[in-house]
């Protein structure tokens, strides 16, 4: 079994407030591919960010996460029931999910034993859907310069190893499900410089420079940015690649 590497436990509340949401599209998608829409498991749900609009489409769901931190900051609604779980074990029944995510969560995971726990609970043709999003681009060369220095330079020593498979949209792992081939979707914010950097503060990275560096790289950024940002109150577009994997149970 593949240890509990926690985070993002400590800064639960900022990573409820200031991680990017998904687009509605991917939803739609996803709703699309079963012909029942009773349940839905979100894996690795955190204060989620997925198990929410889920709920608009599926009666049941249900969003697990092996901490408690992150599923205390998760928004409460009527269609989604919230449990403390790892991913291998998530206590659901055998074949009773008709739609089974993991976002921007499956790097964390032993894939191995969660595979296993989704054809478990996945029915015959359910599917399984994994995403994840890159470095972040913004209307400024300027801008992405000094984010993408900061991202490999600054913070880049700090990132754990699991990172190399977000960097590579997940091509780097396993996927032993009937893979089909979705079409693209993009992630876009808009964001003041004080909204960007909150953000930034919440990468891993950063929170692992803090640690153990213990001062914050974020405000030696925010001077660099401020220079191409102009009007620290404007707002600017902020953009993410996503990369989706989506399989049927064989």
């Amino acid at each position: 079994m593949k240890p509990f590497a926690d985070h993002f436990s400590r800064l639960a509340p900022a990573y409820a407030s200031w991680r990017p949401r998904y687009p509605e599209a991917l939803f739609d998608y996803l709703a699309s591919l079963v012909t029942r829409r009773d349940c839905a498991w979100d894996c690795a749900a955190g204060s989620g960010q997925a198990s929410i609009p889920l709920a608009s489409r599926f009666r049941h769901v249900i969003a697990t996460d092996i901490s408690a931190s992150m599923i205390s900051q998760a928004p409460s609604h009527p269609g989604v029931h919230y449990r403390v779980a790892p991913a291998q074990a998530s206590g659901l029944g055998n074949e009773t999910m008709n739609l089974v995510t993991v976002a921007q969560a499956l790097h964390w995971l032993d894939t191995d034993e969660f595979y296993a726990e989704a054809r478990r609970v996945l029915m015959p043709g359910g599917v399984l859907a994994v995403w994840t999003y890159g470095l972040q681009t913004i209307d400024g060369a300027g801008l992405d310069r000094e984010l993408a220095r900061f991202y490999s330079h600054v913070v880049g020593p700090y990132w754990p190893p699991e990172r190399a498979h977000v960097e590579a949209g997940y091509r780097t792992l396993a996927f032993p499900f009937t893979e089909l081939d979705p079409p693209s979707f993009g992630m876009k914010e808009y964001w003041t410089l004080s909204q960007l950097l909150e953000y930034l503060r919440t990468w891993s990275a950063t929170v692992r420079f803090r640690e153990l560096v213990g001062s914050d790289p974020v405000d030696g950024l925010r001077r660099e940015l401020a220079t191409h940002w102009g009007d620290p109150t404007s707002v600017r577009q902020v953009s993410w690649p996503l990369s989706l994997r989506v399989g049927r149970r064989p």
